[in-house]
């Protein structure tokens, strides 16, 4: 493993404690002891989508990162995919997560946009990934 790879999933493994908390704060909410605030069912499943999201896309990235190691793209590209992967988890559970918190939210307010860019950074990421491994 490379001193990039190892940095990129030192630096993603950090981020994992946020999804726990978020797990948490989910399990609060969907079994009802979060009583600050009520949360209506579009909300917990835009909440549930998110956390799932969070946990397979960062989990794909870590594999990502070892396989960057073995691609044959310049170091430019390699780092967008090192960089990209991460970030696309970040935005697309963003994504959920954000466009859903506004009181009484029955539909996705702008913060969507998040998510669709997340998905496109997530794709372009893993194109440009795998061409280098085929290369």
């Amino acid at each position: 493993m490379t001193e990039e790879a190892k940095l990129m999933c030192g630096i993603t493994l950090v981020t994992i404690p946020s999804i726990e908390y978020g797990g948490y704060f989910l399990l609060t909410v969907l079994s009802g002891s979060f009583k600050k605030i009520e949360f209506n069912n579009f909300q917990k499943a835009m909440f549930r989508a998110g956390h799932a999201h969070a946990g397979v896309l960062v989990i794909l990235s870590l594999i990502c990162q070892v396989l960057a190691d073995h691609a044959a793209l310049s170091t430019l590209w390699v780092w967008m995919v090192r960089a990209g992967l991460p970030l696309a988890a970040l935005m697309v559970s963003g994504g959920f997560f954000f466009s859903a918190l506004y009181k009484n939210a029955v539909k996705p307010n702008g913060w969507i946009k998040l998510l669709y860019t997340g998905i496109f950074v997530l794709a372009l990421s893993l194109i440009i990934l795998g061409i280098g491994l085929l290369l």
